[in-house]
């Protein structure tokens, strides 16, 4: 699910940044919002990665790939978070631009509405493979705990 709305994402900035670059220099200038000069919609590469450790970790569970899976699912809900405030940020914040660049511009704030509407799917996706990940890792490590007899523990090294 994640690869998915990381393709989303990076589709969704293409699809801004040829929608932006075609303006035309107006009376008002170019609307050029935040999210688009971040490339804020180009961190769903994040997403990807993300998901993609997670399918590694799935597929061949051993700790270390648990534990990359669980930060890169932790580094995938801090971007989510501020990709929400960038947006919302944009979307409160409206600067007049040319009747040129209206259309784009108008256009251009919708698909920040959208993209606004999939970071909190984002993130409860990510918080819940962040907590299968704590229980996998939790797990591991019982699975490796052996029962140790008292002779054993009382024996000298």
């Amino acid at each position: 699910m994640q690869i998915m709305l990381g393709i989303f994402h990076v589709f969704m900035w293409y699809f801004l940044f040829v929608l932006y670059m075609g303006q035309i220099k107006g009376v008002f200038g170019k609307y050029e919002p935040i999210t688009y000069k971040t490339g804020c919609s180009l961190w769903g590469i994040i997403f990807i990665i993300s998901g993609v450790s997670i399918i590694r970790a799935t597929k061949y569970p051993n700790q270390r790939l648990i534990t990359c899976a669980l930060v890169t699912s932790i580094l995938c809900i801090v971007t989510a978070i501020a990709a929400t405030v960038i947006t919302i940020m944009e979307l409160v914040k409206f600067e007049s631009v040319s009747y040129r660049n209206y259309g784009q511009a108008k256009l251009g704030r919708e698909v920040s509405a959208i993209l606004l509407s999939t970071y909190p799917l984002e993130v409860s996706i990510a918080l819940a493979y962040s907590i299968f990940g704590c229980i996998g890792l939790s797990r591991g490590n019982e699975d490796t705990l052996s029962t140790v007899t008292i002779e054993e523990a009382e024996s000298p090294l």
